[in-house]
Protein backbone atom coordinates (compact mmCIF):
# COMPACT_ATOMS: atom_id res chain seq x y z
CA UNK A 1 0.00 0.00 0.00
CA UNK A 2 3.06 2.10 1.20
CA UNK A 3 4.26 1.34 -2.65
CA UNK A 4 1.67 2.43 -4.71
CA UNK A 5 1.50 5.72 -2.11
CA UNK A 6 4.82 6.46 -3.34
CA UNK A 7 3.86 6.34 -6.84
CA UNK A 8 0.96 8.23 -6.23
CA UNK A 9 3.17 11.01 -4.76
CA UNK A 10 5.70 11.05 -7.14
CA UNK A 11 3.13 10.98 -10.13
CA UNK A 12 1.34 14.27 -8.89
CA UNK A 13 4.05 15.94 -8.08
CA UNK A 14 5.28 15.65 -11.71
CA UNK A 15 2.14 16.90 -13.03
CA UNK A 16 2.30 20.15 -11.01
CA UNK A 17 5.88 20.69 -12.25
CA UNK A 18 4.25 20.59 -15.75
CA UNK A 19 1.01 22.43 -14.52
CA UNK A 20 3.64 25.05 -12.74
CA UNK A 21 6.22 25.26 -15.86
CA UNK A 22 2.79 25.42 -18.45
CA UNK A 23 2.06 28.32 -16.05
CA UNK A 24 5.64 30.11 -16.36
CA UNK A 25 5.39 29.72 -20.11
CA UNK A 26 2.32 31.75 -20.09
CA UNK A 27 3.54 34.26 -17.79
CA UNK A 28 6.63 34.87 -19.71
CA UNK A 29 4.97 35.42 -23.01
CA UNK A 30 1.99 37.17 -22.01
CA UNK A 31 1.23 40.62 -22.83
CA UNK A 32 2.51 42.97 -20.08
CA UNK A 33 3.22 46.56 -19.55
CA UNK A 34 6.66 47.85 -18.63
CA UNK A 35 9.33 46.54 -21.51
CA UNK A 36 10.65 47.74 -24.72
CA UNK A 37 9.94 46.85 -28.26
CA UNK A 38 13.24 46.37 -30.46
CA UNK A 39 13.51 45.96 -34.53
CA UNK A 40 16.76 42.85 -34.85
CA UNK A 41 18.69 46.29 -36.30
CA UNK A 42 18.13 48.12 -33.11
CA UNK A 43 19.00 44.79 -31.35
CA UNK A 44 22.52 44.31 -32.64
CA UNK A 45 23.97 47.89 -31.47
CA UNK A 46 23.83 45.96 -27.82
CA UNK A 47 27.19 44.38 -28.05
CA UNK A 48 28.58 45.50 -25.50
CA UNK A 49 31.42 46.85 -27.59
CA UNK A 50 32.99 51.03 -27.14
CA UNK A 51 29.99 53.51 -27.94
CA UNK A 52 27.29 50.53 -27.52
CA UNK A 53 24.36 51.48 -25.38
CA UNK A 54 24.21 47.83 -23.70
CA UNK A 55 24.87 44.23 -23.70
CA UNK A 56 21.78 42.43 -24.52
CA UNK A 57 20.55 39.05 -25.88
CA UNK A 58 17.65 37.46 -27.11
CA UNK A 59 15.82 33.94 -26.90
CA UNK A 60 12.73 33.04 -28.27
CA UNK A 61 12.13 36.80 -28.86
CA UNK A 62 12.61 37.70 -24.99
CA UNK A 63 15.85 40.39 -24.62
CA UNK A 64 17.82 40.21 -21.38
CA UNK A 65 20.42 42.78 -20.13
CA UNK A 66 23.72 40.29 -19.42
CA UNK A 67 25.47 43.45 -18.61
CA UNK A 68 26.39 41.54 -15.04
CA UNK A 69 27.89 38.85 -17.16
CA UNK A 70 29.91 40.55 -19.69
CA UNK A 71 33.31 38.51 -19.42
CA UNK A 72 30.93 35.53 -21.46
CA UNK A 73 29.30 37.66 -23.41
CA UNK A 74 31.34 40.59 -24.48
CA UNK A 75 33.26 41.05 -27.74
CA UNK A 76 36.28 38.47 -28.03
CA UNK A 77 34.31 36.43 -25.28
CA UNK A 78 33.08 33.02 -26.03
CA UNK A 79 29.74 33.20 -26.22
CA UNK A 80 30.40 36.83 -27.76
CA UNK A 81 27.87 35.68 -30.92
CA UNK A 82 24.99 35.55 -28.85
CA UNK A 83 25.21 39.39 -27.71
CA UNK A 84 23.05 41.79 -29.79
CA UNK A 85 20.82 38.85 -31.41
CA UNK A 86 18.16 36.48 -31.17
CA UNK A 87 20.55 33.51 -32.03
CA UNK A 88 17.81 30.86 -30.13
CA UNK A 89 19.33 27.87 -32.64
CA UNK A 90 22.49 27.94 -31.02
CA UNK A 91 22.10 27.55 -27.99
CA UNK A 92 20.80 23.39 -28.59
CA UNK A 93 22.92 22.71 -31.81
CA UNK A 94 26.45 24.86 -30.26
CA UNK A 95 26.80 26.38 -33.99
CA UNK A 96 28.51 29.52 -33.40
CA UNK A 97 28.80 30.53 -36.85
CA UNK A 98 27.15 33.41 -38.64
CA UNK A 99 24.88 30.71 -40.21
CA UNK A 100 24.12 28.72 -36.67
CA UNK A 101 23.52 32.04 -35.05
CA UNK A 102 19.78 32.43 -35.96
CA UNK A 103 16.40 32.45 -34.31
CA UNK A 104 14.99 29.57 -36.65
CA UNK A 105 14.28 26.69 -34.10
CA UNK A 106 11.11 25.23 -36.07
CA UNK A 107 12.68 21.84 -36.72
CA UNK A 108 13.90 21.35 -33.08
CA UNK A 109 12.72 17.96 -31.49
CA UNK A 110 10.27 17.98 -28.25
CA UNK A 111 14.01 17.71 -26.53
CA UNK A 112 15.89 20.41 -27.37
CA UNK A 113 12.69 22.67 -27.13
CA UNK A 114 13.06 21.42 -23.36
CA UNK A 115 16.70 22.38 -23.57
CA UNK A 116 15.70 26.03 -24.85
CA UNK A 117 13.02 25.71 -22.13
CA UNK A 118 16.54 25.23 -19.49
CA UNK A 119 18.02 28.76 -21.32
CA UNK A 120 14.86 30.47 -20.75
CA UNK A 121 14.59 29.47 -16.85
CA UNK A 122 18.03 30.30 -16.42
CA UNK A 123 18.13 33.59 -18.29
CA UNK A 124 15.09 34.58 -16.21
CA UNK A 125 16.73 33.63 -12.78
CA UNK A 126 19.82 35.36 -13.63
CA UNK A 127 19.56 38.38 -15.67
CA UNK A 128 16.87 41.37 -16.39
CA UNK A 129 14.14 40.89 -18.84
CA UNK A 130 14.30 44.41 -21.20
CA UNK A 131 12.34 43.63 -23.48
CA UNK A 132 10.67 41.42 -26.60
CA UNK A 133 12.76 41.60 -30.13
CA UNK A 134 9.99 42.33 -33.07
CA UNK A 135 10.23 39.46 -35.55
CA UNK A 136 9.58 35.70 -35.45
CA UNK A 137 8.33 35.41 -32.12
CA UNK A 138 6.75 38.89 -31.64
CA UNK A 139 4.72 41.06 -33.51
CA UNK A 140 4.88 44.62 -34.23
CA UNK A 141 2.12 44.97 -31.00
CA UNK A 142 4.24 43.10 -28.98
CA UNK A 143 2.21 39.75 -28.69
CA UNK A 144 3.16 36.13 -29.14
CA UNK A 145 3.12 35.11 -33.12
CA UNK A 146 1.92 31.48 -34.35
CA UNK A 147 5.53 30.45 -34.22
CA UNK A 148 6.00 31.44 -30.55
CA UNK A 149 2.61 29.44 -29.88
CA UNK A 150 3.55 26.67 -31.51
CA UNK A 151 6.94 26.87 -29.48
CA UNK A 152 5.10 27.21 -26.52
CA UNK A 153 2.76 23.84 -26.74
CA UNK A 154 6.04 22.03 -28.15
CA UNK A 155 7.50 22.65 -24.88
CA UNK A 156 4.51 21.64 -22.99
CA UNK A 157 4.27 18.24 -24.95
CA UNK A 158 7.80 17.35 -24.06
CA UNK A 159 7.14 18.40 -20.10
CA UNK A 160 4.17 15.72 -20.78
CA UNK A 161 6.55 13.35 -22.39
CA UNK A 162 8.84 13.45 -19.67
CA UNK A 163 5.97 12.80 -17.48
CA UNK A 164 4.65 9.56 -18.85
CA UNK A 165 8.08 8.72 -19.51
CA UNK A 166 8.72 8.63 -15.21
CA UNK A 167 5.62 7.25 -15.11
CA UNK A 168 6.51 4.36 -17.07
CA UNK A 169 9.92 4.28 -15.37
CA UNK A 170 8.08 3.44 -11.87
CA UNK A 171 5.83 0.83 -13.54
CA UNK A 172 8.82 -0.70 -14.93
CA UNK A 173 11.88 -0.16 -12.56
CA UNK A 174 15.39 -1.04 -14.11
CA UNK A 175 16.69 -4.56 -13.76
CA UNK A 176 20.08 -6.59 -13.14
CA UNK A 177 21.27 -10.19 -13.23
CA UNK A 178 24.21 -11.74 -11.64
CA UNK A 179 25.90 -15.10 -11.48
CA UNK A 180 28.37 -16.69 -9.55
CA UNK A 181 29.63 -20.12 -9.60
CA UNK A 182 28.43 -20.47 -5.58
CA UNK A 183 25.18 -18.67 -5.97
CA UNK A 184 23.85 -19.22 -9.46
CA UNK A 185 21.96 -16.75 -11.00
CA UNK A 186 20.24 -13.86 -9.60
CA UNK A 187 17.96 -11.34 -11.10
CA UNK A 188 16.02 -8.30 -9.03
CA UNK A 189 14.38 -5.12 -10.19
CA UNK A 190 14.50 -2.39 -8.25
CA UNK A 191 14.25 1.71 -8.51
CA UNK A 192 18.28 1.53 -7.21
CA UNK A 193 18.96 -1.21 -10.18
CA UNK A 194 20.54 1.65 -12.25
CA UNK A 195 22.36 2.96 -9.46
CA UNK A 196 23.92 -0.61 -8.67
CA UNK A 197 24.78 -0.94 -12.00
CA UNK A 198 26.96 2.57 -12.57
CA UNK A 199 28.39 1.67 -9.18
CA UNK A 200 29.57 -1.41 -10.64
CA UNK A 201 30.69 0.27 -13.58
CA UNK A 202 32.81 2.78 -11.89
Amino acid sequence: MLLFRGHGLFLGLAAVAVAVMAARLMSWWSPSAGFRLFVPGELARYRGGPGDPGLYLALLGRIYDVSSGRRHYEPGAHYSGFAGRDASRAFVTGDYSEAGLVDDVSDLSFSEMLTLQNWLSFYEKNYEFVGRVIGRFYGEDGLPTPELTQVEAMITKGLEANKQELKEKQKFPPCNAEWSSTRGSRFWCSQKSKVHSILQKD
